[in-house]
C-alpha cells in the first residue's frame, strides 16, 4: 500500500456495512479517507474503531449521491481540503423488494434504486475521474457490485424487484469505464467487486428471511478483498472479483 500512502480515497455509502468497513481498512492502511453518507455522524464515529494513528485520516461529508449538486460540491471540498482523489469506492446502494415489478404502483421505489445504484455511480465516478486526470492520470475506481449483477437469483416467497437490473447496469459500467479510461490515455484502474449475501443492515431483508440458513459474508471480507486489489502492481487490473461464502447455493 506504499503507493497510496497519504493519498485521498473517497467511499460512498460510508456510514455502515461494507462502506464503513472499507473506510476503516483504508485509513488503517495509510490513506486519507473521506466517507460520503447521509448520516455523517456515523462516519465520524468510525474514528473510534481504527488504530490511534489512523483516526486523523478519517473525514466525513454529508452527501446524497443521487443529488448531483451535493456530489459536485463534496468533491470540490475534498480536493480543496485534502487533495486530489486517487481512489473512489462506489459503495452506496439500496434495494426495494416489498413488491414485484408487476405490482409496483409506487414508481418512486424503482427510481430510488436506479438513481442510487446507477446514476449515483455515474456522477461520483465522473467527479473523481476529473480529479484523477488533472493530477497525474492514475487512480483506482471500485464499483461494489453483487452476484445479482451477473445472474438473477430466485428467492422463495420474495422478489428482487429492480435490484438485479441496477446491478447488471453496474457490470456493464465496469467495462464502459475500462474503455473510457483507456481512451482518455490514463492509467486509472477499474474493479467491480461482486459479493454474495453479506451480513449488513442494508442487505435485502427478505433474502435473509427466505434463506435463514444461508452462509453470509462479513463486510470485512469485502474490505479485505479491496485492499488486495489496491496492492496489485500498476500494470495489473482486476476487472471483476466475485466473492461467495463457502456453502452459498445461489
Amino acid at each position: 500500500m506504499e503507493r497510496w500512502s497519504n493519498r485521498v480515497a473517497v467511499v460512498t455509502g460510508a456510514s455502515s456495512g461494507i462502506g464503513a468497513a472499507i473506510v476503516k481498512y483504508l485509513a488503517n492502511n495509510g490513506m486519507i479517507t473521506v466517507g460520503l453518507a447521509r448520516r455523517k455522524e456515523r462516519v465520524e464515529a468510525l474514528r473510534n474503531e481504527v488504530e490511534d494513528e489512523a483516526r486523523e485520516r478519517i473525514h466525513a461529508i454529508q452527501c446524497d449521491v443521487t443529488d448531483e449538486q451535493q456530489v459536485v460540491a463534496s468533491f470540490a471540498e475534498i480536493e480543496s481540503s485534502y487533495g486530489p482523489v486517487v481512489v473512489l469506492v462506489n459503495n452506496a446502494g439500496i434495494g426495494r423488494t416489498k413488491t414485484t415489478l408487476l405490482q409496483s404502483d409506487n414508481l418512486q421505489d424503482i427510481r430510488d434504486v436506479l438513481e442510487t445504484n446507477v446514476i449515483g455511480v455515474v456522477i461520483c465516478t465522473r467527479e473523481a475521474f476529473r480529479s484523477m486526470k488533472a493530477h497525474g492520470a492514475d487512480g483506482h475506481v471500485f464499483l461494489i457490485n453483487s452476484i445479482c449483477g451477473h445472474r438473477v437469483p430466485m428467492f422463495p416467497n420474495t422478489t428482487v424487484n429492480v435490484y438485479p437490473s441496477s446491478k447488471f447496469a453496474v457490470t456493464a459500467l465496469t467495462e464502459v469505464y475500462r474503455q473510457e479510461f483507456l481512451d482518455q490515455e490514463t492509467n486509472v484502474k477499474i474493479t467491480s467487486i461482486s459479493p454474495g449475501i453479506v451480513d449488513t443492515e442494508i442487505h435485502i431483508d427478505e433474502a435473509r428471511e427466505a434463506l435463514p440458513n444461508m452462509p453470509h459474508l462479513k463486510s470485512e471480507d469485502i474490505a479485505d478483498a479491496l485492499i488486495y486489489c489496491l496492492q496489485t502492481p500498476p500494470h495489473v487490473q482486476i476487472h471483476e472479483l466475485t466473492i461467495k461464502p463457502i456453502g452459498e447455493t445461489i
